[in-house]
């Protein structure tokens, strides 16, 4: 067999890949361009890829091809249909990075609500020092006991993020982007509602039809001034431009970001050119990636090779062509 990691960079430099080794001749790429691809997929077994994109030509291309792992949960960089017309299973690794997204959540909330960067830099400044009093009350912040947090698509993260800020005390909704009916431990509230009465909007969906631009100026103008948005789903479900209009006019308290429409960032990205940068948090998609969750992941990815090459399949990516 011949595996093929086409980004190991995505993966990182402190997971150990040689694992992959025990089932063949192992090449391992940091990064894969366009023009890269042809050659190096053309007598590959199995390929292992994060954000490369494996389409109907690089299908073709790898004559020996017989399993593509995606390294995540999307799976939207690989003809998935066309695979599976060429007889090519496909894998992806699905709940590795739930607690590290949980917990960047909730980093990203106490940051901005409690001001953390703003006292950092009045204690290092030397301000703090010449103070005549123990404490600081220069920006005042809230509890999230007693407060709603609204949290759209309860997936598997929505799911546990819920179970946190209960644990907190809040008063916690959600808002179905699927349209699914489901039971459900929280109530759940139309999305116009949610948005009304939130004090903390987090969004756990995938991008799709129904999430693209799903949050607006319009969406955004139905928040309470105080309240705080964190995206930690994908790009493209919140309007970047209409978010940093709602930043500088005060219309929301602040917003957090692990996702972007564009990544790495367009450096003509309006929310770099906010004036009010204190209310804005982002994060180049970091979420995912603690240590564990990407040991995870690769140990995921092993199992999947392991199961094929024994003549089953688990966690199959099959969608009806």
């Amino acid at each position: 067999m011949k595996i093929v990691i086409l980004d190991a960079k995505t993966l990182g430099n402190d997971i150990n890949l040689e694992i992959f080794s025990q089932f063949g001749d192992l090449e391992v790429y940091p990064t894969t361009s366009p023009a890269e691809l042809p050659d190096r997929i053309k007598d590959a077994d199995i390929i292992i890829t994060n954000k490369v994109v494996i389409d109907k030509d690089a299908i073709d291309t790898a004559r020996n091809l017989k399993l593509i792992c995606e390294a995540a949960t999307g799976y939207n960089n690989i003809d998935v249909l066309y695979a599976k017309e060429k007889g090519i299973a496909v894998t992806n690794v699905a709940g590795y990075s739930t607690e590290s997204v949980v917990q960047t959540t909730f980093g990203m909330l106490f940051y901005l609500l409690m001001h953390l960067r703003y006292y950092d830099d009045y204690v290092k400044s030397g301000e703090y020092a010449k103070s005549d009093i123990f404490t600081h009350l220069g920006r005042p912040f809230w509890e999230i006991h007693g407060k709603r947090w609204g949290i759209i698509g309860l997936g598997t993260i929505g799911k546990r993020v819920a179970e946190v800020a209960e644990s907190f005390g809040c008063d916690v909704i959600y808002s179905s982007t699927s349209g699914v009916e489901r039971p459900e431990k929280y109530p759940r509230y139309p999305l116009d509602e949610l948005l009304k009465t939130s004090d903390i909007v987090s969004i756990h969906a995938p991008l799709n039809e129904k999430t693209k631009n799903l949050i607006t100026i319009n969406e955004l103008q139905l928040m309470k001034e105080n309240a705080i948005l964190l995206n930690l789903g994908r790009g493209g479900i919140v309007n970047e431009k209409d978010l940093a209009i709602a930043l500088d006019s005060n219309m929301i308290g602040a917003a957090g970001l692990d996702v972007l429409e564009k990544e790495p960032i367009d450096p003509e990205n309006p929310l770099l050119k906010i004036k009010n940068k204190e209310k804005l948090l982002i994060t180049p998609h970091i979420a995912w990636t603690s240590i564990e969750a990407r040991k995870r992941l690769v140990n995921e990815i092993v199992e999947n090779i392991r199961a094929f090459l024994n003549g089953e399949i688990r966690n199959r990516v099959d969608l009806k062509v």
